[in-house]
């Protein structure tokens, strides 16, 4: 919407959250807080603008006249490099061929493992 990276998704989590509708998804998820950080605005008045900015295009004004384009196009820079958060959001929210990275986390935890397992072997075998 009006070139904000991920406007209409949160606007949509937003108006859903304050219609009980919102289901699975969560507002403001902290991908959310993070765009709305970079925009300068806090999820308090984004929620409060939800409430009175009823159509896509109102909140598109209402969000324009507080984000400078500078501020814009760095949130929208810093989005893009989530590749791996936004892959795992399509895939949790079940797109239709999205595939979620594996974590950093089990990464590290099984290539640890790994060591540990290779480090034990070793061990065994220079005593023997």
């Amino acid at each position: 919407m009006g070139d904000f990276l991920w406007l209409a998704r949160v606007f949509d989590k937003a108006r859903a959250k304050a219609n009980g509708t919102q289901d699975g998804y969560i507002y403001p998820c902290p991908m959310d807080r993070a765009m709305m950080q970079r925009w300068g605005v806090s999820p308090t008045e984004f929620t409060a603008a939800v409430d009175e900015q009823q159509s896509d295009d109102q909140i598109l004004a209402w969000l324009s006249e507080r984000v400078t384009p500078d501020r814009k196009q760095a949130a929208n820079e810093w989005l893009l490099t989530q590749k791996g958060a936004l892959d795992r959001h399509d895939a949790e929210e079940g797109v239709p061929g999205a595939v979620a990275p594996p974590r950093k986390e089990i990464i590290l935890g099984v290539s640890v493992a790994a060591l540990m397992v290779l480090a034990a072997w070793l061990a065994r075998v220079l005593h023997h």
